[in-house]
């Protein structure tokens, strides 16, 4: 794994660039990203580009080593852009325009601000695409940010307009699939469809899964022109871009699928402070990060492109952003690149060079001070790139368990949750946590991906299913697992003629006959944590795999197929998972609370989340046995240790 770092030049005075560069090499980066949010430089009037200072910002950098991945601007549009075209910024679902004065304030959909992005791209890959020290493109900047990927202009109506018209062909075809005859809600032709914005309850949710799917697709879109233009005039440069964690607004699959490499940006803490987990979480891991956030966004992004992935962003302590802000732990940062180093990332670049003192982010810690003393978090990047040498080259880790994301089941759930604490990408998040306390090893793929070579398949929830990838499942001939509200819709968000859980009942005969929210405190069963907000109602001639004390049915099973009627509590999943696991005969092991392990190759290593000291012989009966690459069967707070799986 490759350290790099994010710089950006024209911050700073350029006669301390080559002392910066010479600063970084010997700190043990090797890789630089630039140029993102650059273009008021780059073109800082209609036409007129000035390259000279990014020539020589390049040079700089590559005379000192270091690689560069090189930005396309295109999420930062400059002022005299925004006015000569001021309906290119996007508007918000309460009709307002995003104004100029921060970042991401245009409409994916506004066609003549793509044609400026293919100028703007195009004259940057003429110039640079075949310049030695460039490595790699990003395209833009963290898609979706903000909450951009949603458009309500004028722009992206007429698009969705021809998008329908595209996938439905007549109009009377759209009246059907979304059940227009409700509330007298038909269309006599695609011109007359709005976005599903500003009515005045709620919008059919056909309407706004399409939507989704549409403004997903004018990503993927987007997207794709930096790709081809990037591909024809800089060959043999990886393609990469930043994504973000818990984002669900686009499919990151689809995006990826035009990517080299897909890459995404680290922030433990602010995404532990900012999201849905508990207080008591948040105050134990105020300082380390959630132990399976990062490690979940490693492995999913791995899925994203064709197992290439890196980490664009790492957190260097603390942020700006986030509702509270602590530093990290001493040795957090150092865990945080080895962990993502054990899942198999190609580089690690921290975010960002120096802090910055002005504007939006002068309160986010960069690898040194604002006065270009080392932070900690420069302290712990000179001992990572130690780490890296005394480690050596990461191999693939052998396929273990398979869990299928799918982006469309997070859109879906969020149009109609059916109970207001029902987030797709929650549940996903605890299964995955639990079976990394089991210390199993997980690539989390696209529904479509292939299962071949996995020994176990985990599907949180799968609301729209196919015949074909449910034969797959079957065919698979592994322990399966399927999550509640599979197979509950249609692709056209009806409820499937034959009930839920739709296709699936060709694997597993069970039918959904009724389903129940159910508000903190209201649950089934005698222990209150075994089922909490969602409960299904089975109609089935199978006598049930796993019930509660009080009857209640919970799993039901037939051949390899397992099928969860709810949300499970935590003890009750990790018992169901420890149960699957064993049925696959998979190595694993009941990991204290604030332990992760990962196998990397022909290394296992070990993390330690927690606030104390723990002893690998707690958990490893021979773990004084063990032949360490780092560290010792004493792991420190906030420590790593790496030992060879042969021990």
């Amino acid at each position: 794994m490759k350290l790099g770092c994010c710089y950006y030049p024209e911050h700073w005075p350029e006669d301390i660039w080559a002392e910066d560069a010479r600063r970084m090499s010997e700190m043990g980066l090797e890789l630089v990203r630039i140029g993102e949010f650059a273009w008021s430089r780059m073109e800082p009037e209609p036409g007129v580009y000035e390259w000279e200072w990014l020539d020589r910002a390049i040079d700089t950098l590559g005379v000192a080593g270091l690689k560069i991945i090189l930005g396309t601007p295109t999420a930062t549009p400059p002022k005299w852009l925004v006015d000569q075209m001021p309906d290119m910024v996007a508007v918000d679902s309460n009709g307002n325009p995003r104004k100029f004065g921060s970042r991401r304030h245009y409409c994916f959909s506004h066609l003549p601000y793509r044609g400026e992005c293919r100028r703007i791209i195009t004259a940057m890959a003429e110039r640079y695409g075949e310049h030695p020290a460039i490595a790699a493109w990003q395209t833009d900047n963290e898609y979706g940010c903000h909450e951009t990927t949603l458009s309500y202009s004028r722009s992206a109506a007429a698009a969705f307009q021809l998008w329908l018209a595209a996938h439905y062909n007549d109009v009377d075809a759209l009246n059907s699939a979304w059940g227009n005859v409700f509330w007298s809600m038909e269309y006599r032709s695609f011109d007359e469809i709005d976005p599903p914005n500003l009515t005045v309850t709620e919008p059919n949710p056909a309407h706004i899964l399409d939507y989704r799917r549409f403004a997903s697709d004018e990503v993927v879109s987007f997207n794709r022109l930096q790709a081809d233009i990037l591909r024809e005039h800089s060959p043999g440069r990886d393609i990469i871009h930043n994504f973000m964690g818990f984002v669900t607004d686009f499919d990151h699959h689809d995006v990826g699928a035009d990517c080299d490499i897909a890459s995404w940006d680290s922030y433990p803490l602010g995404f532990l402070e900012q999201y849905w987990f508990g207080e008591a979480d948040k105050l134990r891991y105020a300082r380390q990060g959630h132990p399976d956030i990062a490690a979940f966004h490693h492995d999913l992004y791995r899925g994203c492109s064709n197992g290439r992935w890196a980490v664009m962003e790492q957190q260097p302590g603390p942020v700006n952003w986030a509702r509270y802000n602590p530093a990290p732990l001493p040795g957090m940062v150092r865990l945080w690149a080895l962990e993502a180093m054990a899942h198999g990332a190609e580089f690690c670049s921290f975010f960002r060079w120096r802090q910055a003192p002005f504007a939006q982010e002068q309160m986010h810690a960069g690898l040194l001070r604002p006065d270009s003393e080392d932070d900690q978090g420069g302290l712990e990047a000179r001992q990572v790139s130690s780490d890296i040498a005394k480690i050596g080259p990461i191999s693939e880790t052998p396929k273990s368990v398979a869990l299928l994301f799918s982006y469309e089941a997070a859109w879906l759930f969020e149009t109609q949750p059916q109970g207001r604490d029902f987030r797709y990408i929650e549940l996903v998040f605890e299964i995955y946590s639990a079976l990394r306390k089991l210390g199993l090893d997980v690539n989390i793929i696209a529904p479509e991906a292939s299962l071949s070579g996995y020994r176990m398949i985990v599907a949180p929830s799968l609301p729209i299913l196919t015949d074909a990838l449910v034969k797959r499942l079957v065919q698979s001939n592994v322990p399966v697992l399927i999550g509640p509200r599979s197979g509950s819709k249609t692709v056209n968000f009806a409820i499937p003629a034959e009930l839920p859980p739709g296709p699936l009942q060709r694997a597993i005969p069970i039918k959904v006959t009724r389903v129940e929210s159910l508000r903190p405190g209201l649950s089934k069963g005698e222990n209150d944590e075994d089922i909490s907000r969602w409960f299904e109602h089975v109609e089935t001639a199978l006598t049930p795999d796993i019930e509660l004390d009080d009857g209640t049915a919970m799993v039901f099973r037939s051949k390899n197929v397992r099928y969860l009627a709810a949300w499970p509590g935590s003890d009750f999943l990790r018992d169901l998972l420890r149960k699957m696991a064993g049925d696959a005969k998979l190595d694993f092991v009941v990991l204290p609370q604030d332990i992760r392990i990962r196998t990397a190759g022909g290394n296992r290593y070990a993390f330690n989340y927690g606030r104390e000291s723990i002893s690998l012989s707690d958990i490893f009966s021979k773990a004084e046995n063990f032949e360490f690459i780092l560290g010792s069967n004493e792991i420190d707070s906030a420590g790593v240790s790496a030992w060879t799986a042969s021990g």
